[in-house]
C-alpha cells in the first residue's frame, strides 16, 4: 500500500514538472508560428532562445528521473555563481506566455551575485510566480522585488487579490496541500508546486517565508537566496551535502 502511494506521489510529481517547460515550447512555437510575418529578428530569437532553455530543462529532467530509477538518490545541486536578476527576467519571459494579461513590476538594488544551481532556482520561481499569477484577480500585476539583507539575496513575490489565512500558512509548503476557496476551486494544481520549491531552496542553504494580508489582500512570498562569498559559504553548504563548482566558472 505504501509503495502504490510512494510510486503516485512520484508520477504527480513527475507530472507537474514536465508541465511547466512543454507548455512554453508549445506556446512560443505557436506563437512563432502565428506571428512568422509579424516578428522582428529579435523577437524571433528571444522566443527561440526560450524553447532551447526550456528544451535543456527538459533533457535534465528525465536525466535527473533516470539517474533516481538507478541509483535511488537525491538529485545533485550543483552550486555556482548565478545573476539573480538575469533569472527572474527569465522566469517572467516563460511564464508570461501563459499569463498575457499580467505584467511583472521587476526592482532591483546595487547587490552581489548569488551562490545557487542556476536550473533548480529557476524551477523555483517558475513555480512561484505561477502561483502567483494563477491565484490572484485577474488584471492584477505581479510586483517582484530584488534586494540585498546581509548574507542574502532576497526576492520578494507579490500578488493581489488573494488572501491566506494564518491558520492554513504553516501548511501550504506541504506536499498535494491546496487552500480551498474560490481561487483554488478555478485553477488546476497538483499542491506540489511550493513543496518542491521550499525543498530546492533548503537543498541550496536558502529558505522561503509567506507572509498574506486580508487588508492589504495580498500574499507575498519571500525567498533568501545565499550571496556569491566562496570562503564563508563553502562550509555551509557542504554540510548540506551539495557541491560548489569548481573556481565558480560562471560566465558573464
Amino acid at each position: 500500500m505504501q509503495n502504490d502511494k510512494t510510486k503516485d506521489e512520484f508520477i504527480s510529481t513527475l507530472s507537474h514538472e514536465i508541465r511547466t517547460p512543454l507548455t512554453s515550447i508549445k506556446g512560443f512555437s505557436k506563437t512563432m508560428l502565428d506571428n512568422w510575418g509579424r516578428l522582428d529578428d529579435v523577437s524571433k530569437k528571444k522566443f527561440l532562445n526560450i524553447i532551447l532553455e526550456q528544451s535543456d530543462r527538459l533533457i535534465n529532467l528525465v536525466e535527473n528521473v533516470l539517474s533516481i530509477a538507478k541509483t535511488a538518490k537525491e538529485t545533485e545541486i550543483i552550486l555556482k555563481e548565478v545573476n539573480l536578476e538575469g533569472v527572474i527576467k527569465n522566469v517572467c519571459d516563460i511564464v508570461k506566455i501563459n499569463y498575457k494579461n499580467k505584467d511583472f513590476k521587476i526592482s532591483s538594488s546595487a547587490m552581489i551575485n548569488s551562490l545557487a544551481d542556476k536550473d533548480k532556482l529557476e524551477q523555483v520561481f517558475v513555480n512561484i510566480v505561477e502561483n502567483a499569477c494563477k491565484y490572484s484577480d485577474k488584471n492584477s500585476d505581479i510586483e517582484i522585488r530584488i534586494e540585498n539583507k546581509c548574507d542574502f539575496n532576497v526576492v520578494s513575490i507579490k500578488n493581489y487579490g488573494s488572501f491566506i489565512e494564518e491558520s492554513e500558512l504553516g501548511h501550504i509548503f506541504e506536499k498535494f496541500y491546496r487552500i480551498d476557496n474560490y481561487l483554488t476551486s478555478t485553477a488546476q494544481g497538483s499542491g506540489l508546486g511550493l513543496y518542491i520549491a521550499k525543498t530546492l531552496i533548503e537543498k541550496m542553504n536558502g529558505k522561503i517565508e509567506v507572509n498574506s494580508s486580508k487588508e492589504g489582500n495580498f500574499t507575498e512570498f519571500l525567498v533568501y537566496i545565499p550571496v556569491m562569498e566562496p570562503e564563508r559559504m563553502t562550509q555551509k553548504v557542504k554540510a548540506h551535502g551539495a557541491k560548489i563548482q569548481e573556481a565558480f566558472d560562471v560566465q558573464p
